[in-house]
């Protein structure tokens, strides 16, 4: 996930609106009594915020002439907590939107800690089947659906084709391949080029999460930690560990090298993460052409899937127009074509709304990455993501698994690191 910045930053944001949008009266960004109008909090003018607007310019074309869509941009998505936060606190919800963004990791503790901040979609005008399951299962919460998707956090593993040939290999021999054999073509790369097969920053590690979902697996069991016994997730941070000893695994020491050197830096011969990272990848221009994308390795071979990152929108119970909410959500991003192409097009957002895979602009080869259709592709990859234990302690856990893993690179038992992490983990879960 993008590394998040802490903000203090609330609702006094710039405002971005479509039509005659304006301030209601009142603070910016709050619920709007205007019966055409709805306030939403959004925190990206590169990527998010666009796909707003595309479905803001949508509705109002070919549903409702009048409606206006006022977007409040926050600095970071930690703004949109601390606003959620905040009103809770003070038992007065009287200032937040309409409609916020929400990142999926973290909204069921936000509904479990906050329930009367969110308006349940109820009888929602929305085909929930269209969807890719896992994507879903982050906002269905006790069998309610709280929210609509936004984009696709699907896993992709991209590579440099050139570097591949270089060592004897095609993109064709990692897809659907082993752990094992990726790393005996991550060591044939390094040698050949002196590129890592794989990066991800030491400070945030996914990997781990990703590669444990690709095999149906989850860091958390039954609601609480799964480490030390969890023989995947164990076998898993071996061969990562192996990874970096090989030169295989690139980590750099924070979020922004592993963007800005390791990535954009040309040090690495592929890249698995959240598709959202390919805005990254695509910075340098010197390397159009070159990439492919496929699908994950697993332990015992096969196409695996994953996800990370991603968003959704939320009514909140300070919506005056809950109707139109809930008629704007369900014709866009529950289902607009239109939007989600211009959302794409203008923000580069991927949906995980199957129907959107099939449409031109989806099915369109891209050249940066030798003219593959990977917008598609990824939609279709979506389909396939199991559904895996989520926890509020997500971020927790990732961080914490993390540590241990560089602590093994430097020495540490492998056990005994973990063993660390999991009593960390529990202590801050209050399990002790």
């Amino acid at each position: 996930m993008k590394k998040k910045v802490l903000s203090v930053l609330l609702a006094g944001a710039m405002v971005l609106s479509l039509g005659a949008c304006g301030s209601s009266g009142g603070d910016e960004g709050n619920a709007s009594d205007n019966e055409h109008k709805l306030t939403l909090y959004a925190w990206d003018p590169a990527f998010n915020i666009p796909a707003m607007e595309a479905a803001g310019a949508d509705y109002k074309e070919n549903v409702d002439p009048d409606f206006e869509l006022e977007i409040v941009e926050q600095a970071s998505s930690s703004d949109v907590e601390t606003a959620i936060t905040t009103a809770a606190s003070s038992g007065n919800y009287e200032n937040l939107p309409d409609i916020v963004l929400f990142q999926d990791h973290y909204i069921q503790r936000y509904v479990a800690d906050y329930p009367d901040a969110w308006t349940p979609l109820g009888d929602i005008d929305i085909n929930w089947d269209d969807f890719s399951a896992e994507k879903i299962d982050y906002s269905t919460i006790d069998g309610e659906h709280y929210g609509v998707p936004v984009d696709n956090g699907t896993v992709i593993c991209a590579y440099r084709t050139d570097l591949l040939a270089e060592a004897g290999y095609t993109i064709d021999d990692l897809t659907g391949c082993t752990w094992d054999k990726f790393m005996e073509i991550g060591k044939a790369v390094y040698e050949k080029t002196g590129k890592a097969l794989m990066c991800m920053n030491s400070d945030g590690n996914d990997l781990v999460y990703m590669m444990m979902q690709a095999e149906g697996v989850s860091q958390f069991k039954d609601g609480v930690p799964y480490i030390t016994e969890n023989e995947t997730l164990v076998t898993i941070v071996e061969k990562l560990v192996q990874m970096a000893k090989d030169g295989t695994l690139l980590m750099p020491n924070s979020w922004a090298d592993y963007t800005d050197k390791a990535i954009q830096g040309d040090q690495v011969a592929g890249v698995m993460n959240g598709n959202w990272i390919i805005p990254t990848i695509e910075k340098v221009e010197a390397n159009s052409g070159k990439w492919e994308i496929t699908t994950m390795p697993t332990l015992e071979g096969g196409e695996g899937y994953a996800s990370n990152g991603g968003s959704s929108l939320y009514i909140t119970s300070n919506c005056k127009n809950v109707d139109l909410a809930k008629d704007f959500l369900a014709y866009t991003f529950g289902g607009s074509t239109v939007t989600y192409d211009n959302a794409l097009k203008d923000g580069g957002v991927i949906s995980t709304y199957a129907p959107a895979g099939e449409t031109a602009v989806y099915q369109e080869g891209v050249a940066y990455f030798n003219d593959q259709a990977i917008y598609a592709d990824i939609v279709e990859m979506g389909t396939h993501v199991q559904i895996v234990e989520q926890n509020d302690f997500h971020y927790s856990a990732r961080n914490h698994i993390g540590t241990a893993i560089v602590k093994i690179i430097d020495g540490a038992d492998t056990m005994q690191a973990l063993q660390e992490a999991e009593d960390q983990l529990n202590f801050e879960m209050g399990n002790n």
